[in-house]
């Protein structure tokens, strides 16, 4: 459940990454990596003299009126959005820091004639794609195999074979909060949320060009959106020499205006509750008639899976019936037009430069694109991820950092067992099933305890799109591997390389990757403070989706079950409708406001994270009063730190896009959940009438 975001078009802050000099090839079936050696802590902290910037604050702003404009607003005046980025904050201030580690890496393995094994693996995938003259002198070549294939459908059953040929791996519906997938339907191996003893293929909706059902149905902006993807559509089937390119563009927008008339709204998706659905493999010719299932599963490899879980039922059941109502030609030059889209990146430059003016500049306002080195590290994190990552932490983790984050979390978990001792309005019944939800948690800190094996995947130094295709069908043929096979318990879903954090509802786990503990969210040299406010809340946030409004949901063996009274889960509501509210009053754009319900997992997370961190802060001061340092306070220090880890700002297309898609609130809105937070209010001498200021009852207590 991840969760600090999500990495799609909406708020992508997946790190990507850099090297001088090739590691020994590695032995993938060995353990883990291990760290790097301790280094002596650093003189000073990165940021300002105790980890926080206060050159970006603005103190003629009043913590009380604005506390994110208080604490970062000269930050955000001063800070210029690079110009190949939608968004910029602390986030990617780490993540620029990654990517050229990360560069490092794989220039150094792509550079070195005698390297073998996962060395030569990823140096070659990386040389590949940073090959532009071999890719202008191949032309369509590469990509021309699958149109042929797309052009020799005959029939719907045709169809529905290449349809199920063409699904991937490529949704993470619980752990990433990622539901996205521009194929008809994406498919998600996990544990059966039903029977976390085995694992299941989930079902997802997809086959959408464009990142959401609004885009296509609603109006203004919309609109002319519409008009740019279908511009972009025969722009794309014209540079590849189809003919009638505009009628095509036309009909494939009609087609998937009806896919998304079809789909599932954000809120319905977000639903645990309605995304369990099981169903045997003949419920779908029973529930979704029209496509030739048997044929579909059969390409898929999923002939012999006899349960799933259907996510959206409603929208499977459409999308079926399109494929047969639809005409046959319509579908092939959808099929054409994605393969296309798709393979864009590893063909020449003027169909990576056109994906890039819709997808980038159109969609998100970016107004240019990244250079080929980050496109290609990104590119090679998302194929072979963790064989980066493994040397990724060999050079740039320490064992000091990870001994102290695995404190700081056990800090952070036993604050929580405490904060449900305390609540007053809950019954004995359920905070039993609760303190054994939180008894019941692991913790996986900076790196897998077993990394993954890449045997068999064939990676060429002249083939960048066969490359990725063979590591998307890799990666998919490894997950559909795991059906029928006891539950692994120690496979991550993120790369030690990601800027971000997870929550893993259905293995009751926390993850966080080695990348994440940097400054501004980690520094060893950075005042206690300020590290609780930052990383600490993070932890607390990942702890607390265990128990948000979906994570709450399922018990301590990660199984879908209400352990709750009727009268607890009852006030556990009215605590989540009231900060649904409180957040539905934030307007980003006049009439527009965020979307309380929407993102109400991740508000809940960062009230209950940032509560439980301040516990633990307080816990480890052991009784002793606080310095204060350069003026602040110590709980100053705590909520300024909290506050310079959600420095954020957006171009105005991709905030727009994220109120619509995302689950998380804008930085700027996510920083105000200190509001509700008791310890607040006299650090800042925050008082009644100022514009953040909440009556004790109207704050927001969910844990």
């Amino acid at each position: 459940m991840s969760k600090l975001r999500r990495p799609t078009l909406a708020l992508a802050i997946v790190a990507s990454l850099s090297l001088a000099a090739c590691d020994r090839p590695a032995d993938p079936a060995a353990g883990t990596a291990a760290p790097a050696e301790a280094t002596p802590a650093a003189a000073k902290p990165m940021l300002g003299s105790f980890g926080f910037d206060a050159s970006g604050m603005d103190r003629s702003i009043a913590a009380g009126d604005d506390f994110f404009g208080f604490a970062n607003g000269s930050w955000v005046k001063n800070t210029e959005i690079p110009a190949d980025r939608s968004r910029f904050g602390s986030f990617n201030v780490i993540a620029e820091k990654t990517q050229a580690d990360t560069r490092a890496i794989l220039e150094g393995a792509a550079g070195n004639a005698q390297a073998s094994g996962e060395d030569k693996l990823i140096g070659d995938y990386y040389a590949a794609y940073m090959d532009e003259a071999g890719i202008e002198q191949r032309g369509l070549a590469p990509v021309q195999p699958q149109l042929k294939n797309i052009d020799a459908i005959a029939d719907k059953a045709g169809l529905a074979r290449a349809l199920g040929g063409d699904v991937r791996a490529d949704v993470d519906l619980l752990n990433a909060t990622n539901f996205y997938t521009d194929r008809l339907f994406g498919l998600w191996v996990s544990v059966d949320l039903l029977q976390p003893d085995r694992t299941a293929p989930y079902l997802v909706q997809g086959g959408l060009g464009m990142p959401d059902r609004d885009f296509y149905l609603g109006g203004g902006r919309m609109a002319d959106l519409r008009k740019q993807y279908q511009a972009y559509i025969a722009q794309v089937l014209q540079l590849a020499g189809v003919a009638d390119p505009a009628g095509k563009a036309q009909r494939i927008l009609a087609l998937e205006t009806k896919i998304a008339q079809a789909h599932a709204t954000q809120e319905e998706t977000n639903d645990v509750t309605k995304g369990a659905n099981p169903w045997t493999q003949a419920d779908f010719n029973a529930k979704a008639p029209g496509m030739d299932w048997a044929a579909f599963l059969d390409a898929a490899k999923l002939g012999q899976q006899q349960d799933f879980i259907v996510w959206q039922p409603k929208a499977v059941a459409g999308l079926s019936k399109l494929v047969a109502t639809e005409p046959l030609d319509a579908w092939k030059d959808y099929m054409t037009f994605h393969a296309l889209d798709r393979a864009a990146a590893y063909l020449p430059k003027k169909f990576a430069d056109a994906r890039f003016a819709f997808h980038g500049t159109a969609l998100s306002g970016t107004p240019q694109q990244s250079d080929r080195w980050k496109r290609a590290v990104d590119d090679a994190n998302h194929a072979v991820g963790e064989a980066i990552g493994k040397r990724y932490v060999e050079k740039h983790f320490d064992a000091k950092t990870k001994e102290r984050a695995d404190e700081m979390a056990k800090n952070i978990i036993a604050a929580f067992a405490k904060r449900i001792d305390a609540l007053a309005w809950m019954s004995p019944q359920t905070k039993a099933s609760a303190k054994a939800k939180v008894a019941g948690l692991t913790v996986g800190m900076g790196y897998p305890d077993k990394w993954r094996d890449y045997t068999g995947l064939d990676i060429r130094r002249d083939d960048p799109l066969g490359n990725a295709q063979r590591a998307e069908l890799f990666e998919y043929q490894r997950n559909i591997a795991k059906l029928g096979k006891p539950v692994d318990h120690s496979e991550w879903a993120m790369l030690p390389q990601t800027i971000n954090a997870m929550n893993v509802p259905l293995e009751n786990r926390l993850v966080f990757p080695a990348a994440i503990l940097q400054p501004p969210f980690f520094d060893g040299a950075a005042d206690d403070a300020v590290n609780y406010g930052a990383i600490g809340a993070v932890i607390g946030h990942e702890i607390s989706h265990g128990f948000d409004n979906a994570g709450a949901l399922f018990d301590d063996t990660g199984k879908l079950h209400n352990w709750w009274t009727a009268e607890d889960l009852k006030q556990f509501n009215a605590a989540g409708d009231a900060l649904a509210a409180q957040f539905s009053s934030y307007e980003p754009f006049p009439g527009v406001h965020v979307n309380g319900k929407l993102t109400l997992g991740e508000n809940i997370a960062d009230v209950a994270g940032l509560g439980t961190a301040y516990d633990a802060y307080q816990l480890s001061l052991q009784g002793k009063p606080g310095q204060t340092l350069e003026g602040f306070s110590p709980d100053q220090r705590f909520f300024l730190g909290f506050a310079q880890a959600w420095r954020s700002k957006s171009r105005e297309q991709a905030l727009r896009n994220s109120l619509l898609t995302d689950v998380h609130a804008p930085g700027q809105f996510r920083a105000l959940t200190v509001r509700n937070i008791d310890a607040w209010y006299p650090a800042f001498e925050v008082k009644e009438g100022q514009k953040l200021y909440l009556a004790p009852d109207k704050r927001v207590k969910v844990w």
